[in-house]
């Protein structure tokens, strides 16, 4: 019985740090200068706040939305 618990508590931790892993930003990442999207500039701020983000935030509000309707996260 105890190495169903120790395996499922690792497969816990397996899951959880690669859950936290697809969350972190890679700061030494590229951004794109214009969104992929719509094609305007992306400000500095965004670049910096966000390495390797490659549309604006209006674009990204759409993608996120049309996601959460179809159900995908």
């Amino acid at each position: 019985m105890t190495d169903i618990i120790d395996n499922a508590s690792a497969l816990e931790d397996l899951h959880r740090d690669a859950a936290l892993s697809m969350h972190r930003l890679d700061h030494s990442a590229v951004s794109a200068t214009h969104c992929i999207e719509c094609d305007e500039a992306l400000s500095d701020e965004r670049r910096k706040a966000y390495p390797g983000c490659t549309m604006c935030v209006a674009c990204l509000e759409i993608v996120e939305l049309r996601n959460k309707q179809r159900g995908i996260q």
